[in-house]
């Protein structure tokens, strides 16, 4: 385990740093401890939330000390990391039909590309699933091919609908509700990343791996018809193990 800083921030939560920078090798510690503290079940950590680069380890201070905690956790750094599941792979349908890729064609005018290359290079990657955040359910995907990377919009949109699939800088998102945004929209998937109701759980995890299955519109509004039934399930294709997790 290379080196890890520990952070209180405010009486209630401990950040467990591995770095400054979006790195895979940093994102892979993290998730390797955030697998490590949910096996260990200890007492009084009522939430561990996974960023890019850090951990944050949410406690009861009446049920364990923020000194019982730090110990706990470098007790967990110091031990070998042995083989464990990593995560799943995905297979999501994407449109990239130009009625749902408003941003394609400058996509491609700016990275030199035609339509259709950027296109394939954007559904020949396998992405990583660094993090969840910013809406229930969305996953940061990366590492978006160098050639795509493009900075934000200058203005965001005030409104992106739901299962527009983005793209800018080193990442690739599918948003899982309406919401504005300034990322360059290229395509959308059919496929809901989250589901409301009493068991309502994100579809794709940290750790989880993403491949992009690219589909034509009058597909894309059979899946829609199809997802739309309430007993409409996706299922990963496997586990993904790795060896240093």
């Amino acid at each position: 385990m290379s080196g890890y800083r520990l952070k209180p921030a405010g009486d209630t939560t401990l950040i467990v740093e591995f770095g400054d920078r979006i790195d895979r090798g940093i994102n892979d510690e993290v998730l390797t401890l955030a697998r490590a503290l949910t096996a260990a079940k200890i007492d009084g950590v009522i939430e561990i939330a996974p960023t890019f680069r850090s951990l944050a380890v949410h406690y009861d201070p009446l049920r364990r000390s923020i000194g019982e905690l730090s110990l706990a956790i470098e007790t967990l750094l110091a031990r070998p990391k042995a083989c464990a599941p990593a995560g799943r792979l995905w297979r999501l349908p994407v449109c990239y039909d130009g009625s749902l890729a408003p941003d394609l064609d400058e996509v491609a005018a700016r990275t030199g590309r035609s339509a259709e290359q950027v296109i394939e290079q954007h559904s020949a990657q396998t992405y990583h699933v660094y993090m969840l955040g910013f809406l229930p359910g969305q996953a940061y995907l990366g590492d978006l091919p160098a050639e795509l990377s493009l900075p934000r919009r200058p203005t965001p949109r005030a409104e992106v609908a739901a299962g527009s699939v983005a793209i800018a800088m080193t990442m690739t998102c599918i948003f899982p509700l309406e919401t504005p945004c300034g990322w360059h929209l290229i395509g959308a998937s059919p496929v809901p990343l989250w589901r409301i109701g009493k068991d309502a759980q994100p579809l794709l995890q940290p750790g989880d791996k993403v491949r992009f299955d690219s589909i034509s519109l009058p597909a894309y509004r059979r899946w829609l018809e199809i997802v739309n039934d309430s007993h409409f399930e996706i299922h990963p294709v496997h586990e993904i193990w790795d060896a240093a997790a």
